[in-house]
């Protein structure tokens, strides 16, 4: 005894009839271009800012002495501590590469411990 097939739901083909059914319903929704999504002024924040265990003395030196001297002094800082690094490299005999991954982690140190808040 021999199994039928049930009869198939899809009574078409993708060509002929429904086809051109089908591009006519979809020819018919427009075609938008893409917006760019709106975004507000860029913000100038310190992502360190509240970070660190020396972040609160820093964040308060800063708004006693003011922001332009405060930089000053931490620019006068970080060249002061680099010329120590550099030294300390010639007098170990570290190369150019080591030295500066030395001031590398220097940097990343500060920024843990919240000096650069």
């Amino acid at each position: 005894m021999a199994a039928s097939v049930p009869p198939s739901p899809f009574l078409g083909t993708w060509v002929g009839e429904d086809h051109a059914l089908f591009h006519a319903k979809t020819a018919a929704v427009p075609i938008l271009p893409a917006k760019r999504p709106v975004r507000g002024p860029p913000m100038m924040k310190n992502v360190n800012e509240g970070k660190g265990i020396f972040a609160p003395a820093v964040v308060t030196a800063r708004n006693i002495i003011g922001k332009k001297r405060f930089n000053q002094l931490r620019g006068k800082a970080i060249a002061l501590h680099s010329q120590v690094i550099t030294e300390f490299c010639k007098s170990i005999g570290a190369d150019s590469k080591q030295r500066q991954g030395l001031i590398r982690l220097a940097k990343k140190n500060g920024e843990w411990l919240g000096f650069l808040a």
